[in-house]
């Protein structure tokens, strides 16, 4: 076998992890030569997959670029269970239908990071169907309680007297028995999967298999700066989304946070981050440059250069400039004295018309530049730029009867 280059490079494969269970264990199944048996799990819980879960998908595929036999797992099987991980409550379980139209989008998304090539992607339905109730009875006396209990969102939830439904430790029994079922010699997890990734150690050396290493990355921090990124907080930044609004978003995080961002979603060295916060914290450097620095890479890697190129330019023409933008603008026809409010929801600026007015009270909503003050005004503007914030643009032309 023709090995590339990190095949047996601990320093490489492991850098930018969290935790690691245990190193001296991986070096030791390094030096056997073997390619080892690396497994990534998740979940198809939303249709689209964002710069959050980029972090451990780029470790993945430092493996699989180091010639190790990669396994991406996508839990069709475990989506129907809902795993509360980071929760204080139970995530609600998913219908077939629902796990089906994620999955079909996910790949595609994934392809942006992964050579799936070189990664066989299996669903856990093909084992953890198969199971019956004696196996799963099997499978459970192998764990207490108590260890459950061990996990932090079950903890805090046992302590505060909320519920926690039997079907809930079902998750992370069900998460260990794939690392059973594919012999996983290494896991890699958000740091907030720490516990199922110990416990298929656990299982594993119950049915007499090595334990596996657990690597977990840190978890990536959200828009607003306190949680981690998800598309339920509505602080995340989506990998399909237009590449002027992820360049928009990445525009508003904290300076604080770029170099998180530089290291975790642009996948740029601890060494150069570091120099980056010691630069930012010293007031050496413009954190606004540097911010659009790292939101222009990030961008491309999901874009292209050109894209992220475009985005910064629009950015700093539109927002920076107040420019408003010429060209590449959606287009809409409305009859001459539409109320404005309405012609936000036809072009799809707004949900509904009491968003829109929300927005036009709030003076979020401009007509070349202009502040729109009258929730109720009518559209009198033969062509103009209707705005929204300053990312969102479209051109209206009003029709005449």
């Amino acid at each position: 076998m023709t090995r590339d280059a990190g095949f047996d490079d601990v320093e490489y494969l492991l850098d930018g992890f969290e935790t690691v269970e245990t190193v001296n264990d991986f070096r030791e199944r390094l030096r056997s030569g073997r390619p080892l048996n690396v497994k990534l799990g998740i979940d198809p819980t939303s249709p689209d997959l964002h710069l959050g879960f980029m972090v451990v998908l780029s470790k993945l595929q430092r493996f699989a670029e180091a010639g190790h036999r990669v396994t991406w797992i996508i839990g069709d099987f475990t989506a129907r269970i809902g795993d509360p991980s980071g929760k204080n409550a139970t995530r609600p379980q998913l219908t077939p239908e629902a796990i089906d139209a994620n999955m079909n989008t996910y790949r595609r998304q994934a392809e942006k990071v992964l050579d799936l090539e070189r990664i066989s992607v299996r669903y856990n339905s093909e084992w953890l169907d198969r199971l019956d109730l004696a196996d799963l009875i099997k499978l459970l006396s192998k764990t207490t309680v108590a260890q459950m209990l061990e996990r932090n969102d079950f903890s805090n939830r046992y302590r505060s007297g909320a519920a926690i439904s039997l079907h809930e430790f079902l998750y992370p029994v069900a998460q260990a028995y794939d690392s059973i079922a594919v012999e996983a010699d290494v896991e890699l997890g958000g740091s907030d999967q720490l516990f199922n990734l110990l416990l298929g150690r656990h299982y594993q050396r119950e049915y007499g298999q090595q334990p596996q290493i657990c690597a977990t990355v840190p978890l990536l921090v959200g828009l607003d700066g306190e949680k981690k990124m998800s598309k339920s907080l509505g602080n995340y930044v989506g990998i399909d989304e237009a590449p002027e609004q992820q360049f928009g978003k990445l525009m508003s995080i904290a300076d604080s946070l770029v170099p998180t961002y530089a290291r975790l979603a642009a996948f740029r060295s601890q060494a150069d981050c570091d120099r980056m916060a010691a630069e930012i914290s010293g007031g050496s450097v413009n954190p606004m440059v540097v911010k659009k620095d790292v939101a222009e890479s990030i961008v491309a890697r999901y874009h292209g250069a050109a894209a992220g190129s475009a985005a910064r330019d629009h950015f700093e023409r539109t927002v920076q400039r107040k420019e408003l933008p010429q060209t590449d603008l959606a287009e809409y026809d409305v009859p001459h004295g539409t109320r404005i409010g309405e012609v936000l929801v036809r072009a799809g600026l707004a949900e509904s018309k009491r968003a829109a007015e929300r927005l036009i009270s709030g003076n979020g909503v401009k007509i070349d530049g202009i502040v729109v003050n009258d929730p109720r005004g009518a559209w009198t503007a033969e062509t103009a730029v209707l705005s929204v914030g300053s990312r969102k643009f479209v051109r209206v032309r009003a029709q005449k009867e």
